[in-house]
């Protein structure tokens, strides 16, 4: 204690919490960065290490053995000279307020007091004759602690000392033999063992109310650890593989980039994070090195900053052979969704932008957009006598409020109505489809089902429950949705298609033939009881049977001229695309459902990949259709993680994910064909 009382003395108060606040502010800082593999980063440290000297650093251990070391029992002799990286757990609390508030809680534990009097009087001394970061420097060589939690105080810890292989993308830049990048050894597609955190032997302190040791530090790229997952040949098609079509092979990556613009409007999403690691100069790097990376084909992202589009993005896409279409939010939004694909493999059909927004419809009245492509693949020479199928590929940001479900169905409408009309061939099929996006909506909710069945009855379902983000079932008076969902103005049938009106050939009153209003005599709502007519026996108790040879229900709302006339009243939408996800949203390794992002600390997955399949004739397992791998096959996926992991990593976005979402990333195979004659 004499250490601390002499420092009271010799320093101001406001001066000794200065000097502490900026000298742990910038120790935890260089810890964070220097998980970084930015140049700039590393431009900025280089100097600091500059000037630091090691005959300095080992001349300051040296002091501190022949001062202190004598006194510590035998199990905590000092550690080597090695890499020590001092930092702040728990909820970021500035170093010189979580020192202050506990020196008083400290002194109840005899092991503990020596220590915090030196530690406290090194401090001083470098903060009142050397600069910060200088001080800084000196300070990863002081003992490392293990932490104490002490009723009244938060927890300080000095991470355990690193052997070097332990040390690998979490060292500070520019030690020697580390020059190897991290990021490329967290991404690598060789499939690992997985790292598990040990935890080191308790520390015995008298007197202490409550203790929690920390686990040691684990490189991020070893926590934050993704597999590749080949399903390029099943069990079962062994026999088959080397009869199956030549594959036209392409990968596609979905990722949601957070924009800079949301960062800074929602701070409180982001207050488990440092500030340094959410400014841009910090991210860009890293987003960009990661798509660079797994090299897809197909890049769709979400919320991308519109001036970072065009100043930064577009431009470092363009170098790496990618054309890009880019689609900002209506109103006064700044960010918006865009689609690149590799001009060596594909090449350009169409691209038609959507805007979800439609004055005066308060069921289409957001800001959200999409974007729907068609491509044509390019293939290799040699294969002149081959053809491919265009591949169309859709990319969307849906409405995140979890109390709107009746605008999210009509933005998934209209972006199904749209891929519908790109992707329908002459003959009435349809063109492989790949779906994209952040549709704000969890697995196995409503919109979901929709999507991969086909098929939703919505009418009376309360609006909160269509996306499952959150539970309102408590909350009184909430808003339910009602059928029709849309108006018969918007032009979109409640088969997710656009309505093609014929215009007559002389205006005036539109005739139809008897044999035409005739086939409404047998529809289905013709042949429902109303529910407010009174049962009476062989009377109103009655319902008509369908005769065989007249045409059905379905059959009248495929066909366009009939629109206008078909009550649009049944509560029930759908679509024939034939969808399904890439992902099964389970880990049944670790059994716990898969993560694609986690706001306050709470994991969810919103991001998806949809594609084309072939429906297994009677196939429904659970309420959900089974579908097979059709023209368009999936050929491998890179694993998600569970919110366990990810917690581990401090969610997201951390030091070595800069996002607050996990890309996606799928490689697919289209069937090549010979071209038939004639």
């Amino acid at each position: 204690m004499i250490g601390t009382v002499l420092c009271y003395v010799l320093l101001p108060a406001a001066r000794l919490l200065r000097a502490l606040r900026d000298a742990f502010f910038t120790c935890r800082k260089n810890v964070l960065l220097a998980k970084s593999t930015s140049t700039q980063i590393e431009g900025i440290f280089a100097a600091t290490r500059g000037n630091s000297v090691q005959e300095e650093q080992e001349a300051l251990l040296q002091q501190w053995l022949e001062e202190g070391a004598g006194n510590l029992p035998a199990s905590e002799s000092a550690p080597a000279v090695g890499k020590v990286s001092a930092t702040l757990t728990s909820d970021w609390l500035e170093g010189s307020e979580l020192l202050m508030s506990s020196l008083s809680d400290l002194n109840s534990a005899p092991e503990v007091t020596w220590r915090a009097g030196q530690q406290l009087t090194e401090l001083c001394a470098l903060a009142s004759s050397e600069p910060q970061d200088h001080a800084v420097t000196k300070l990863e060589k002081l003992p490392a602690e293990k932490t104490v939690a002490v009723v009244g105080s938060a927890p300080w810890a000095a991470v355990v000392p690193q052997t070097d292989h332990q040390m690998v993308g979490c060292a500070p830049i520019g030690v020697g033999g580390q020059h190897e990048d991290p990021a490329v050894l967290a991404w690598s597609l060789a499939g690992g063992a997985e790292m598990v955190p040990t935890e080191p032997p308790a520390w015995p302190v008298q007197d202490a109310v409550q203790f929690c040791p920390l686990l040691e530090e684990v490189p991020y790229h070893e926590i934050l650890w993704r597999d590749w997952e080949d399903l390029s040949v099943q069990p079962c098609e062994l026999e088959q593989a080397s009869k199956n079509p030549p594959l036209f092979e392409f990968r596609v990556m979905s990722y949601n980039i957070l924009a800079q613009d949301l960062v800074e409007q929602g701070h409180d999403l982001y207050i488990h994070c440092h500030p340094d690691i959410l400014n841009w100069d910090y991210r860009l790097p890293n987003i960009l090195q990661e798509i660079q990376h797994w090299d897809p084909d197909v890049l769709c992202l979400q919320e991308v900053q519109e001036n970072h589009y065009w100043e930064q993005l577009e431009p470092t896409f363009k170098k790496m052979g990618f054309d890009c279409f880019y689609k900002r939010r209506t109103g006064r939004k700044t960010d918006g969704c865009a689609v690149c694909f590799k001009d060596s493999r594909f090449q350009l059909i169409s691209v038609s932008p959507i805007e979800y927004f439609r004055p005066g419809l308060d069921v289409l009245n957001r800001d959200n957009v999409g974007l729907v492509l068609l491509l044509q693949p390019l293939l290799p020479e040699g294969l002149d006598l081959k053809a491919v199928s265009p591949l169309c590929v859709a990319n969307t940001h849906v409405l995140f409020n979890p109390r709107r479900g009746d605008i999210k169905l009509a933005q998934m409408a209209l972006l199904l109505a749209e891929i519908d009309k790109i992707a329908k061939t002459p003959e009435g099929s349809y063109y492989p489809v790949i779906l994209c996006g952040d549709l704000n909506s969890v697995p196995d909710s409503p919109l979901y089902k929709f999507i991969r069945n086909g098929q939703l009855s919505y009418h009376g379902m309360p609006a909160w429950k269509v996306s499952g983000q959150e539970d309102f079932s408590q909350q009184l008076h909430s808003r339910k949705l009602v059928a029709p969902l849309w108006p018969c103005s918007l032009g979109v049938t409640d088969n997710c298609q656009y309505v093609t009106r014929c215009q007559p050939k002389k205006q005036g009153r539109r005739k139809y033939s008897r044999d035409f209003l005739l086939q409404f005599h047998f529809c289905d709502i013709a042949c429902e009881r109303p529910p407010q007519l009174v049962l009476l026996e062989g009377v109103t108790d009655a319902k008509p049977d369908r005769p065989a040879y007249w045409p059905k229900h379905a059959a009248v709302v495929n066909d366009p001229d009939l629109q206008p006339l078909i009550p649009r009243s049944s509560g029930v939408i759908q679509h024939g695309l034939n969808l399904t996800s890439v992902y099964s949203h389970y880990l049944p390794q670790r059994g716990r459902s898969e993560v694609t992002t986690m706001p306050m600390g709470l994991g969810a997955t919103v991001d998806y990949i949809f594609y084309s399949a072939e429906p297994v004739e009677n196939g429904s397992r659970g309420g959900r259709r089974l579908y097979r791998d059709g023209v368009l096959k999936l050929l491998g996926r890179l694993s998600l993680l569970s919110e366990d992991v990810l917690l581990m990593a401090n969610g997201l976005p951390n030091p070595f994910c800069s996002s607050d979402h996990l890309c996606l990333l799928a490689s697919f195979g289209l069937e090549v064909s010979s071209l038939r004659e004639g």
